[in-house]
């Protein structure tokens, strides 16, 4: 019995000389990553010299009617077109709008280079136009441009736009 009471004893002893419970381990530190710099666009290459030899503008050409007259509008696609020709048959009028604050373009052609002042549209945001008249020797040098004509504002990117059969609709639709 007195082997019975030391096991006891020393078991008991034994028990009480588990230590304190730990501390569960703090969680790792979180990995700070420095952000990723932003991949730099590289500036547009130099346009030639010669405007004749500029790439194209991205976008394409499509004809519209409605109830103010026709519409040629050329850009992306989408809604996001980045210069218009309107005829206003109330007005006998024909509007060259483009994306952009209201400075003067330069529209060069193959027969004629011209400023044209823009003013604010007021309905369409982001947009400047100028009217034109539908006799304005300017819309047949659009429409009969070879290859190509171009739209210029300083400080923006030209637009480069081939001259399709669209300015001439609309050309047409204004002057009955």
């Amino acid at each position: 019995m007195r082997r019975l009471l030391a096991v006891s004893l020393t078991t008991l002893a034994l028990a009480g000389c588990v230590g304190p419970p730990q501390a569960p381990e703090a969680p790792p530190a979180p990995v700070i990553r420095p952000t990723p710099r932003p991949v730099p666009v590289p500036p547009p290459a130099p346009l030639a010299s010669d405007w004749n030899d500029w790439p194209f503008t991205q976008g394409d050409w499509v004809y519209r009617r409605d109830a103010r007259g026709s519409i040629a509008l050329f850009g992306a696609g989408g809604g996001d077109a980045a210069m218009t020709l309107r005829c206003d048959r109330a007005r006998a009028a024909l509007y060259l709008s483009v994306r952009g604050p209201a400075t003067p373009v330069t529209v060069r052609t193959t027969t004629i280079n011209r400023v044209i002042p823009l003013q604010p549209t007021g309905g369409d945001a982001g947009y400047a136009a100028t009217m034109l008249g539908p006799n304005d020797l300017l819309l047949d040098a659009m429409a009969f441009s070879r290859g190509r004509f171009v739209v210029e504002r300083a400080g923006d990117v030209p637009l480069v736009v081939p001259p399709y059969a669209e300015i001439g609709r609309v050309i047409e639709d204004c002057r009955g």
